[in-house]
Parts: structure tokens; sequence; C-alpha cells
């Protein structure tokens, strides 16, 4: 399970799963990968939530 971050100068794609960390990064800022981190860990279950109703299971 992953989740996309889209910003104004580029995105990052996060893995949930094992645990969340950064998959890859296409120009954004350290300080931008920081902030992207911070918020899907403190929307993680929303975010997880949200996943299963959109893809099942």
């Amino acid at each position: 399970m992953h989740v996309h971050v889209q910003a104004e100068r580029g995105e990052a794609k996060f893995w949930l799963e094992p645990r969340l960390e950064l998959a890859q990064n296409y120009g954004l800022t350290t300080r931008d990968v920081r902030l992207a981190h911070s918020l899907i860990k403190e929307h993680e279950n929303e975010i997880r939530n949200a996943w299963h109703k959109h893809f099942g299971g």
C-alpha cells in the first residue's frame, strides 16, 4: 500500500507497509518530504480507510 503526494514543485511516493517510509521523490525539497511524512503519519488511519474503500479489501 502506498500514497502519492503532489506539490507545486514535484511529487513523492510513500510506502505505508510494512512501515511508513519514502519510496521515491521527484523534486520535493527535504522540508516538503518531512512535512508530507508528518501529515501522512498524522492521518494514516484515514488514508488506509480511504484506500481500502476505494480499492477494496
